[in-house]
């Protein structure tokens, strides 16, 4: 499964980058035209983020990545009942 995340996460990307550089640098193309390259681009950086994350994610779960340090609830708790100052 993290394979086909992978494989669509490339697709994405590609998506955004093409259809983002033919929105911004194409000529003689009409209004509906650069909406479309637009929109379509807004889609492969929202899919492109997106299967980013969920890959981070199972990079750390699988212990491939070194996990985040973020604390656990009853530490975070803890220090934020201590205040700051």
């Amino acid at each position: 499964m993290i394979k086909l995340i992978a494989i669509a996460n490339v697709i994405a990307w590609s998506g955004f980058w093409a259809f983002g550089y033919l929105a911004l640098t194409a000529d003689g193309l009409t209004q509906g035209q650069l909406v479309i390259a637009a929109i379509l681009a807004f889609g492969g950086l929202i899919a492109g983020c997106a299967t980013y994350m969920i890959l981070a994610r199972a990079a750390e779960a699988s212990g491939y990545a070194r996990k985040s340090n973020q604390l656990d609830a009853e530490t975070r708790n803890r220090a934020q009942s201590k205040g700051t100052i």
